[in-house]
């Protein structure tokens, strides 16, 4: 039985498996680098070792420094999070070798689905449909000769690849060799790895992806879809649940999916089978995520399931007690990710000192996040903050919820993406449930906030009219004061002055 896990990782992940963790009696343990010391999943946890500098190269992502402290703290078992080692094979391997559970799937799954060539053969022959594509693209030639048999636009990716680096869409052939080696030059700086493979880009594309769970003892279940198609360079910044897109029949044609996909691979833990759709409902395998995601807590919200509780219970060997046919969707909920970015300058990272923060309240909202007044965001790592989750029984009523907690969010000290997503929340297109990945560049004209210069021109234009204003006004108090002699100027002018002040 699991009585003492560490969670790898760090921010409001960490804090939210603690939270399960202590809800189920087993003592929490944190790891922090330097620029960690004083964060709050630090002060949250049981105990806290230290694991070296800032930069992630050189803590977070060392694996001997996360097992020596596993090994310091006498833990049963490693809880990854997401990021960092929570979808690295070796890493899952090394665990099992030094006789410490990690919690999460086996290291063979890990390896087959985080490689998407190996994926997409996988799927094939479970009979999941995929998007058309190539194998591994060996050369040039051979790029080209691949992309005019599926037919342009397609999509040059990274077979190692995530969140959208090295990746890119071709609609024309000329820019098709350029895109290769762009993408290559990406993944191998990204990954390590620069193996590339070509696919059919889908037009009007929609992110939608279903959450599953798989035990020991061959049982998988699925959790149902979340809307994940808001997004920005490819990154997700706005998910729901359930999908506006969907309907019953083709919900449950893709969750019977998932569940074949994730027994492909003798899955067990919480993974993720992120399907593509077109606005014809055409659905294709898109990757597995062999971890918790970001946008957990929508799901768990509407169907009323710990997630993280159920991950502790498979990796302790429990067979799963829940049921497919006693599943089901209650409401609807919706998560925005909240970033210290500056939208007004191209969502530049915003590092700096939390001076005032003020978290939203009320019927139906959760707040996960690891920041407090007096925090000092560091530059080292992602700049989400926070995730802001709504539910209400309603689509509209989950807006109107998100909409009120996002305008009661207040922080000062860093610019944030709250202004952002609160013209989400405001846009058409959105509210009617009518969108899919091109969202945010379909509607940037409403959603883009002017660019800092023009602004700068507005103010000085405000300033130059105000300094026009006093003048007048002094015209006005010489020519009322002239009369009063020379004793009474003066008093006059003070008079004026308090007056317009």
């Amino acid at each position: 039985m699991i009585k003492k896990v560490l969670v790898a990782n760090r921010g409001e992940i960490a804090i939210r498996v603690m939270r399960s963790c202590r809800e189920m009696g087993i003592t929490s343990v944190a790891v922090f680098s330097e620029a960690d010391r004083a964060a709050m999943h630090v002060r949250y946890a049981d105990e806290a070792y230290f694991i070296g500098p800032s930069p992630s190269s050189e803590s977070y992502l060392v694996v001997d420094k996360i097992i020596d402290a596993a090994k310091q703290s006498g833990v049963d078992a490693i809880h990854p999070g997401y990021g960092f080692l929570s979808e690295n094979a070796d890493f899952a391997e090394r665990c099992k070798k030094e006789g410490i559970i990690f919690i999460g799937p086996s290291s063979y799954a890990i390896k087959t689905m985080g490689d998407k060539l190996t994926a997409r053969k996988t799927m094939v022959n479970a009979g999941v449909p995929v998007v058309p594509g190539s194998d591994l693209v060996t050369d040039e030639k051979d790029a080209v000769k691949k992309a005019k048999e599926i037919g342009l636009p397609v999509m040059v990716k990274a077979s190692a690849g995530g969140g959208g680096k090295g990746m890119r869409l071709v609609n024309k052939e000329k820019d098709l060799v350029s895109s290769i080696r762009a993408a290559k030059s990406e993944a191998k700086a990204s990954f390590g790895d620069d193996t590339i493979y070509i696919e059919k880009y889908i037009e009007s594309p929609h992110h939608i992806e279903f959450q599953i769970l798989g035990d020991h003892h061959g049982n998988v279940i699925h959790l149902f879809e979340r809307e994940c198609s808001v997004q920005r360079r490819h990154q997700k910044v706005v998910e729901e649940t359930p999908s506006p897109l969907m309907n019953p029949e083709i919900r449950e044609e893709m969750g019977n999916f998932a569940v074949a996909a994730a027994k492909a691979v003798n899955y067990s833990g919480a993974g993720t089978i992120e399907f593509i759709v077109d606005d014809k409902l055409n659905y294709y395998f898109l990757e597995m995520n062999t971890r918790l995601q970001v946008e957990h807590p929508i799901t768990e919200r509407v169907v009323g399931v710990d997630l993280v509780k159920e991950q502790i219970n498979i990796a302790n060997g429990f067979e799963l007690e829940l049921k497919q046919d006693e599943l089901h969707q209650y409401g609807h909920a919706i998560e925005c990710r909240i970033y210290a970015e500056d939208p007004e300058e191209n969502f530049m990272p915003s590092p700096g000192v939390i001076r005032h923060i003020t978290e939203p309240l009320g019927l139906g909202v959760r707040h996960d996040g690891y920041v407090y007044e007096g925090y000092e965001i560091p530059i080292h790592y992602d700049p989400m903050i926070s995730k802001l989750v709504v539910w209400a029984k309603t689509r509209q009523e989950a807006i109107a919820r998100m909409k009120r907690a996002l305008y009661a969010y207040k922080i000062t000290g860093v610019k944030t993406s709250i202004p952002f997503l609160e013209r989400i929340m405001e846009t058409p297109d959105f509210v009617k449930g009518k969108y899919n990945t091109h969202f945010i560049e379909k509607n940037s004209d409403f959603l883009m906030f002017p660019k800092k210069h023009d602004k700068k021109i507005e103010d000085v234009a405000i300033i130059a009219a105000y300094i026009d204003y006093l003048d007048s006004l002094e015209d006005l108090q010489a020519s009322v004061c002239a009369g009063n002699g020379k004793n009474n100027w003066k008093n006059c002018q003070r008079r004026l002055s308090f007056n317009r002040l």
